[in-house]
């Protein structure tokens, strides 16, 4: 047995739904992603120099691949 629906039965929305992010929204996520990147690139200046010699090693395979 099917229900009757009602096509009128949603209320109705006044004024749109605001949807713009403010400009700190996608500039500090931008910012976060380029300062890790530049970590990653240049592992010198991260001045975490106690890392595990493997990882350092998969750090640099990783900066030589996309050096190519």
């Amino acid at each position: 047995m099917s229900t009757p629906t009602h096509p009128g039965s949603r209320p109705a929305v006044r004024g749109g739904v605001d949807s713009r992010l403010p400009w700190w929204a996608l500039v500090l996520p931008v910012l976060a992603f380029a300062a890790l990147l530049a970590l990653i690139l240049d592992p010198a200046k991260a001045h975490a120099t106690t890392a595990d010699p493997a990882v350092t090693h998969l750090v640099e395979r990783i900066r030589h691949l996309i050096g190519r």
